[in-house]
């Protein structure tokens, strides 16, 4: 009994540095201003994020928020977690932000995955596109959350109300 509770405090521990960032908030920000891409670990400030994109040059503003909701087909969630590796996150989301600015005709885009412990309703996920056209944006937006579903190294634990949590794809 003693061994099993060990290795589950042994492995609470190494999933905790998996739930926070290492850097600021600020510091987060400024990342994903300038790379396009960055993990946070509090609530999205959707309109911080959001003014990272104004530009006169462009017509046109595309958006997604990915939230927490309180099912997952047929059965009741009661929250999320999200664990990453935030290092390698942050250099596979810049990489995704800069191919979707070669393969669609878009002047900029931000997007940020939220790690840590996360309520029903929270935003988990935000992208923002921004381009002379809309469809641009549109494609891109969500070529982007496509990818960074299927691309980074972001794992999602999900807990219910009547039995264990489960460890759940990232990409359904």
């Amino acid at each position: 009994m003693h061994i099993n509770a060990d290795i589950e405090n042994e492995s609470k521990d190494v999933h905790s540095q998996s739930m926070r960032i290492k850097r600021s908030v600020d510091d987060a920000y400024t990342i994903a201003q300038r790379d396009g891409f960055a993990l946070l670990d509090i609530a999205i400030d959707e309109s911080r994020l959001k003014a990272m994109l104004d530009d006169d040059s462009c017509g046109a503003f595309a958006s997604f928020e990915g939230r927490v909701r309180n099912h997952n087909n047929a059965t009741s969630v009661e929250r999320l977690s999200y664990y990453g590796y935030e290092a390698l996150a942050i250099n596979q989301g810049r990489q995704i932000i800069e191919e979707a600015k070669l393969k669609f005709d878009i002047t900029h885009a931000v997007a940020i995955h939220r790690i840590g412990a996360l309520e029903i309703g929270d935003i988990a996920v935000w992208i923002g596109v921004v381009s002379a056209h809309r469809y641009p944006a549109f494609d891109a937006c969500r070529w982007i959350l496509d990818t960074i579903k299927a691309d980074i190294p972001i794992w999602k634990q999900e807990y219910y109300e009547d039995k264990p949590s489960k460890w759940l794809s990232n990409n359904g």
